[in-house]
């Protein structure tokens, strides 16, 4: 099981962002996400969004800090890469 994060450098909503990703499944994913206390409308399309303050929580509870061009690469390679306004918004039964 490895789950990934990059920096926080994508700004948004007055804040700085990570993305948390999962190079093995969705599932995995949001089991992580729900042990951190992330809750599931973080997550978008093949990500979660973690604020910057989260970002040490997520190292300390296993993920693995990437830079970000590698976690797309990742979700490539995993063919879990989602691209934009093809999949249900966050939260929804098929996410």
């Amino acid at each position: 099981m490895t789950i990934y994060i990059d920096p926080p450098t994508w700004p948004g909503h007055g804040r700085l962002w990570s993305h948390l990703i999962s190079d093995v499944s969705y599932d995995e994913l949001h089991a992580f996400a729900e042990r951190l206390g992330v809750p599931r409308r973080a997550f978008e399309r093949d990500h979660y969004d973690i604020p910057a303050q989260r970002y040490a929580d997520a190292v300390a509870a296993g993920a693995v800090e990437v830079r970000s061009r590698e976690v797309v690469r990742l979700l490539h390679a995993a063919g879990l890469r989602r691209a934009k306004g093809r999949y249900p918004s966050p939260g929804s039964r098929s996410s």
